[in-house]
């Protein structure tokens, strides 16, 4: 028979496993029998100790691979071993003072006298390592040149887009008498180009011509320095916008305004004027604008150039003032065309590529002479009328 249940709150009989506590009667309590717990007891135990497993053997993995990676980076022996030089051997040239060759970059040329004509040649190859104004944006440098016997005459070369490292290739030549080639200074300067505001120098190069073995062809890498400080005053600049509708043939020419010029000029004006194969061809004139430097005149030409001429044709752009002695004489003119050189003809090309387009640019005034000596034009000289 089996006995009565004991009554609550009482002990458990003597020959019973049962042990006293709430644990025993949970389990009594749930409706499994003893090996479903069984089972359900061992999976959590085997699943226990895989976690305990698996954390030990991490940890282990964990403390192996601290100290290969301290052995690869380096970082165990950069204090001991490690200098500035080994990891920037080059920090004290690069960090250059100011107007070190660092900074300003380099210019290889070629300089050549040719006695028999008393011509010094320049050959400009190539610029590097140039110092961009505005990092971030591009750089459009370019390259003049002049003689220090020859001041108000320069030559430059086209400008080079968005590069820092530019390639010239190009030739100019300028008249230097051998009695005063010992006191000539050959000066380069590079310089950014920008279209609606001054250009910005990037370097300079001073090459004393009489202390330079002339009588072999030299070329060498030159350092630049900074741009000099003892810029003469400019004659002035002249802005200019151009279209060509090669369908119609009109060559459109806009004489904006000018700046720079010389305080004591009165009612300055532009004469704009046409050559066809080195002969005048057409002309024109603005009016003149009184009591200012910085006349603005906006006022548009138009000419009729047909497609096959248009690269026969030299534009020039003169300004005409009143001096001192009340008489209007050139202040200064601009050669526009395909013998043109430097940023003229570089916005020549710009105006022939964009056609239809307009094109507007700054230019420096160059000497009247300069430009008719490259233009082949002759003086006029004085008639002698026979004595009666």
């Amino acid at each position: 028979m089996v006995p009565p249940p004991a009554p609550h709150g009482s002990l458990a009989p003597a020959g019973t496993t049962a042990l006293p506590g709430p644990v025993p009667s949970l389990i009594t309590g749930i409706p499994w029998p003893p090996w479903a717990l069984a089972a359900v007891a061992g999976a959590a135990g085997i699943l226990i100790v895989s976690c305990l497993l698996c954390a030990i053997c991490c940890c282990r993995r964990r403390r192996r691979k601290k100290p290969r990676d301290k052995e690869a980076v380096g970082l165990a022996s950069t204090r001991g071993a490690t200098t500035t030089h080994l990891v920037q051997p080059d920090v004290d040239s690069l960090e250059a003072g100011p107007g070190g060759p660092q900074q300003w970059g380099r210019l290889q040329l070629s300089l050549e006298y040719h006695r028999s004509n008393q011509e010094v040649r320049v050959g400009l190859k190539q610029a590097a390592g140039l110092r961009a104004p505005d990092p971030g944006s591009p750089t459009d440098p370019y390259a003049r040149v002049s003689v220090s016997t020859q001041a108000d005459q320069w030559r430059e070369t086209r400008v080079h887009r968005g590069t820092l490292s530019p390639v010239f290739e190009e030739t100019c030549s300028f008249q230097v008498p051998q009695a005063t080639l010992p006191g000539a200074t050959l000066r380069v300067q590079l310089l950014a180009f920008r279209r609606f505001s001054p250009h910005v120098p990037l370097g300079e190069l001073r090459l004393p011509l009489g202390t330079t073995d002339l009588r072999h062809v030299l070329e060498c890498w030159h350092e630049l320095g900074p741009p000099g400080t003892d810029e003469p005053e400019l004659s002035g600049e002249l802005c200019v916008s151009l279209r060509y509708v090669p369908g119609t043939g009109r060559l459109t020419v806009v004489v904006l305004e000018a700046r720079g010029l010389s305080p004591g000029l009165a009612e300055p004006y532009v004469k704009v004027q046409l050559l066809l194969n080195q002969r005048k061809w057409k002309k024109r004139r603005t009016s003149m604008r009184k009591g200012t430097v910085a006349p603005y005149f906006n006022e548009p030409f138009t000419f009729r150039v047909p497609v096959s001429q248009v690269q026969s044709v030299d534009l020039v752009l003169a300004i005409w003032a009143r001096g001192p002695q009340l008489r209007a004489q050139p202040v200064g003119k601009v050669l526009l065309g395909a013998r043109a050189s430097g940023q003229p003809l570089q916005h020549w090309a710009d105006m022939l590529a964009r056609a239809q387009r307009p094109s507007t640019q700054w230019h420096r005034l160059r000497s009247p002479s300069e430009v008719d000596q490259a233009l082949g034009l002759r003086p006029r000289l004085p008639l002698h009328l026979p004595h009666h």
